[in-house]
């Protein structure tokens, strides 16, 4: 039952479950790749703001003609290829303009490309390098202690202050800080950068002694724009994807065990064992929704019972005033000794007759149909299948002496099953095949590995396959060559179906091969006998 369910439409889901752990793990991966651009993006400005800032600061206050001067002692200082040019002629975009008007930096990466716009004036400095390095980690501390040396000491901080935005973490100290080592001090003094790793050892910090000045300039902790390399960050996702998958799979194998015990029952209940119900573990959907199923099998069960003990009931009392009439129409019969009146009471004791018939039958189809049937074991025991179609024929000959009835040659067959169900299942068929064969009936047994299949075959008109469903319907009725002239009341196919489904067998019909009519098949399963 669980693999039909598993098989069927949580098969399905787990499918589409791993397509959509499949395109999130897609969108991780491009995800995590815009982010690392946005973040190498966000890294090179900050890098490139302060020594960019600086120069075009300090060339916007310089004359035109002067600037190549400035520009050439910046190059060598930064190790840079600068230029100059008119912003009207730059090779720029609608938004690459307006981030320049408003004061950015554009970079470019491999070979990277820094622009910024001259405060307050129509010129675009250009700065070309093959890779990010020391030299212009030292170049740009340089420059900054240089410009900060040249102005007043009062105006240092406030200058400071005004580069700090999207730049460098900048800071004059007015003593040494404190861990420098001997050798750093002598380099400090000697106009030397100096450069400390953060004990995270993912920043540094740059110092350098301003010319001339008993101040520090302190750049940092910068970080060093380290990303996580895709052969580490990939099997890292794949991971996470994994524990995801197995935290979604834990979570669906439980639900599905819940709803296969839950198919489970329902099945249970439609092959007839009401008295199944589902184990109620929690107040979730699925707890609501066994409950909602509980209630739903007691009402079914308590409908069913009522409606078996009406049947049973009215079936009982009906036999005592059967019983009373028949007794009565014996004496009147005893009585008289006319002619017409002996044979209008000899009528009304046929009918009595089949009216006691009904009403055993009735009560046959409601012992079958309870719950008792259907829900416990059969009390089963070793069943000879030719004598039992032997007893069948012996019955049911004297009854029509214009057929042959005949078992057809074949092995002895021995059967564990319900003895008395089973001979009334298969004298049904035959008293069937006997109300609408025209010369005769012929009963073949056949030994099949796990199950014994009894035919019950006829010369009659034989059944349309377009009714042949309905035919094992209580009281169903096809045309006038099966009504209720011909014998029966409908109910004794029912009852066969009963008796098979009791035993975990079924009952099929079609057309006989040999004689032309119907051919009724018992499908009995084997059953291994009890130790």
């Amino acid at each position: 039952m669980r693999r039909m369910l598993s098989n069927g439409s949580f098969l399905r889901f787990y499918l589409l479950l791993g397509v959509a752990l499949l395109v999130v793990f897609v969108i991780a991966l491009a995800g995590r790749s815009f982010i690392e651009q946005v973040r190498r993006e966000d890294y090179r400005e900050q890098l490139a703001a302060l020594p960019m800032s600086l120069m075009t600061r300090q060339l916007a206050d310089t004359p035109v003609e002067q600037r190549k001067v400035l520009l050439d002692q910046f190059a060598q200082q930064l190790a840079l290829q600068l230029t100059l040019q008119p912003i009207s002629e730059a090779d720029l975009g609608y938004f690459e303009r307006s981030r320049l008007e408003q004061g950015k930096i554009l970079v470019d990466e491999s070979p990277w490309l820094l622009q910024q716009r001259l405060p307050g004036d129509a010129w675009l400095l250009q700065a070309r390098l093959d890779d990010w390095g020391e030299h212009q980690w030292y170049g740009s501390i340089e420059l900054l202690g240089e410009w900060l040396a040249a102005m007043p000491a009062d105006e240092r901080e406030e200058r400071i202050a005004e580069l700090r935005p999207g730049s460098w973490p900048l800071q004059l100290l007015p003593t040494l800080p404190e861990g420098l080592t001997a050798q750093q001090q002598i380099q400090l003094a000697s106009g030397s950068v100096i450069t400390k790793l953060v004990s995270d050892k993912l920043s540094l910090v740059l110092l350098y002694q301003l010319p001339g000045e008993s101040q520090w300039l302190q750049a940092g902790p910068i970080s060093r724009g380290d990303t996580l390399p895709p052969n580490l960050h990939l099997p890292l996702l794949v991971g996470l994807m994994i524990v995801l998958s197995l935290i979604i799979y834990l979570i669906m194998r439980s639900i599905e065990a819940r709803m296969a015990r839950l198919e489970l029952a329902a099945t249970r209940i439609a092959s007839g064992r009401l008295e199944t119900r589902v184990k109620v573990e929690s107040g979730d959907f699925l707890g609501r929704l066994g409950m909602a199923f509980n209630g739903m099998a007691n009402q079914v069960q308590s409908l069913l019972r009522g409606q078996q003990e009406m049947i049973r009931a009215v079936s009982h009392e009906l036999r005592t005033p059967v019983a009373r009439i028949r007794f009565a129409v014996q004496m009147v019969e005893d009585m008289t000794d006319q002619p017409a009146i002996r044979r209008q009471l000899q009528g009304i004791d046929a009918d009595i007759a089949e009216l006691d018939e009904l009403v055993d039958e009735i009560l046959t189809y409601a012992r079958l149909d309870s719950e008792t049937f259907n829900g416990a074991e059969l009390e089963t025991a070793l069943v000879e299948c030719r004598a039992m179609a032997e007893r069948v024929i012996d019955t049911l000959s004297p009854l029509h002496e214009e057929l042959t009835l005949r078992l057809a040659p074949g092995p002895e067959i021995e059967l564990l099953a319900e003895p008395r169900y089973l001979q009334r299942a298969l004298q049904n068929l035959v008293g069937n095949a006997c109300r609408h064969g025209k010369s005769q009936v012929v009963i073949q047994l056949w030994d099949e590995p796990n199950l014994v299949r009894i035919d019950v075959e006829d010369d009659g008109p034989g059944i349309p396959p377009e009714a042949r469903a309905d035919i094992f319907k209580p009281f169903a009725r096809l045309d006038d060559s099966r009504a209720r002239s011909s014998g029966g009341y409908g109910l004794g196919l029912s009852i066969v179906q009963k008796i098979m489904a009791g035993h975990g067998g079924s009952v099929t019909i079609d057309t006989s091969p040999t004689l032309g009519g119907a051919r009724f098949t018992l499908l009995v399963p084997r059953r291994d006998p009890p130790v």
